[in-house]
């Protein structure tokens, strides 16, 4: 489970200061992690709880955040790049018709130490999708 505690003490562990902002987008991207929520909601979330930040604040935080490993991008085409705090490996399953994501728990991981051993690539990170359309949306179509 994703805890607030749990990205402040690894934003102070990579000496990040612990700003009013920081934490107001912390709350927010854990606040709405079954959402995978994009930058606009972040922000509107955390503008409830700290006056001070803007959205300008909230995508370079978001930015921060994931260069440095603390939760992930989903970057998409067609919608707002979303963010994801479950850094376990996992699938996203996109609806194509809302925009939801759902997290699905995958039975066995690919190492990617089995796969530099074996090819020669080193992978340096992983994102695994699966595109179609959730129950609700199916049921609303009929």
């Amino acid at each position: 489970m994703i805890c607030k505690d749990g990205l402040i003490s690894q934003l102070k562990e990579k000496g990040f200061k612990i700003t009013p902002q920081r934490l107001a987008i912390i709350d927010a991207l854990v606040e709405h992690r079954e959402a995978h929520p994009g930058a606009t909601l972040i922000y509107e979330a955390a503008s409830k709880t700290s006056r001070r930040i803007s959205l300008s604040t909230v995508y370079a935080t978001l930015k921060e955040f994931s260069e440095n490993g603390l939760i992930r991008q989903l970057e998409f085409d067609r919608m707002e790049n979303r963010y994801d705090v479950d850094l376990s490996d996992h699938v996203n399953l996109i609806c194509k018709r809302c925009g939801k994501i759902f997290d699905y728990a995958i039975a066995a991981s690919l190492e990617p130490r089995d796969i530099a051993r074996k090819s020669g690539f080193v992978v340096t990170d992983t994102r695994l999708e699966f595109h179609g359309y959730c129950r609700d949306c199916l049921k609303r179509s009929g």
